[in-house]
């Protein structure tokens, strides 16, 4: 009870009504003694007097104990970003056991089992066994179906929706990720197509800024969109050629014209590691090689700022300010150390193996080593 502040918040609640230790009792119908046993805590009062007390001073019995169960959203960012970064340092059980202990402690906020699912999601690959990995990703699910069942805000269910989707794909439950998904995110339905709606609803109510904000998130996020089903693309098509061919050629130029690679350097990556994979699986040596180090030139951009997620420009000047008033406030889901581990791998991956030992590819790989030693 301690940890609960009961008996710090006594001695402020009673002070601010002004009154003493025999008011308090006398209306409470326990001895001076009693009061004075709470507030030194010797003692704490029977479970059956906790409405009787929060009611003397209009408050909830959890505003007496002290206890919070929700948690502000600057609050949340700042336990997100300090265990993302406990992750990158400590060993994975001491902070999932962190984690456990803050999940019961706000086991009712769900915005915060939200995060933590994420989280969970973001780090479950650091833990020791395949098995082990599995038990995390069923946790990070079982937060999601919670949210789910019990929580009345819509957009952070619809969220949580896909979510828990992406943890069922790492679990290998792709059947139901289909029954989830498709009916939702059917292209043929209008809230596919809703953008311009609202566009036109703040342009009509002369609502200009507005208009121009969300127009240019809009297309941001539909580039974005447009890069990571092109990058699924690929993979869909690796064996045929003209097609992967065409793909790129188009993609790069979509790349080129918005800066991508320096703007949202993430997206851009992934783009050009898919892509090399498939030259070389054709064995296309000098693509693979040159799409590589578009790759590590991305990666180096990722970390030349605090921000690994998006770099402002004179175009899209409003998407930073998007970004900031995200669930993470701008920042990433991971911390930088393991992003970039994480972006080395991608040198170790099997389709490489025919060219490990390329002179070139040696020299990009340790370029890239280069860049994350600072970190």
């Amino acid at each position: 009870m301690e940890l609960l502040n009961f008996s710090d918040n006594m001695i402020r609640l009673r002070h601010e009504k002004k009154i003493t230790q025999e008011q308090l009792a006398a209306f409470m119908g326990v001895t001076k003694a009693s009061v004075s046993k709470w507030e030194t805590k010797q003692n704490l009062p029977d479970i059956l007097l906790l409405p009787k007390l929060a009611s003397f001073f209009d408050i909830t019995i959890d505003e007496l104990l002290g206890y919070e169960p929700w948690l502000g959203k600057e609050q949340i960012q700042k336990i997100y970003q300090d265990l993302s970064a406990s992750f990158a340092e400590n060993p994975f059980e001491k902070v999932m056991e962190q984690t456990e202990l803050l999940v019961k402690k706000y086991y009712s906020c769900y915005p915060f089992l939200f995060q933590i699912s994420a989280l969970w999601l973001n780090h479950f690959m650091l833990a020791g066994t395949r098995i082990r990995q599995q038990e995390v990703l069923h946790s990070a699910s079982d937060l999601c179906r919670r949210i789910i069942s019990g929580c009345r805000d819509i957009g952070l269910c619809n969220d949580t929706i896909l979510l828990n989707a992406t943890i069922q794909l790492q679990l290998g439950n792709a059947g139901e990720v289909i029954g989830t998904l498709e009916e939702i995110l059917n292209p043929c339905r209008l809230s596919a197509q809703s953008d311009h709606i609202l566009i036109q609803a703040y342009q009509m109510a002369g609502q200009k800024e507005q208009a121009d904000s969300f127009t240019q998130i809009s297309m941001f996020s539909h580039l974005l969109s447009l890069v990571s089903a092109a990058t699924r693309y690929l993979d869909i098509h690796s064996k045929n050629l003209s097609v992967c061919l065409e793909t790129m050629t188009r993609m790069e130029s979509m790349i080129s014209a918005y800066h991508l690679e320096s703007l949202h350097p993430a997206s851009a990556s992934l783009f050009y590691l898919q892509a090399a994979i498939t030259c070389c699986f054709h064995d296309k040596l000098p693509d693979t090689l040159k799409l590589l180090e578009k790759y590590t030139v991305c990666i180096g951009h990722m970390f030349e700022s605090e921000h690994l997620l998006f770099r402002n420009d004179g175009y899209f000047n409003r998407v930073e300010q998007w970004y900031q008033q995200s669930d993470l406030g701008g920042n990433p889901p991971r911390s930088k150390k393991i992003v970039f581990e994480s972006a080395m791998q991608a040198f170790e991956i099997p389709a490489f193996a025919a060219i490990h030992e390329n002179p070139e590819f040696i020299r990009l790989q340790k370029s890239l080593a280069l860049k994350g030693e600072h970190l």
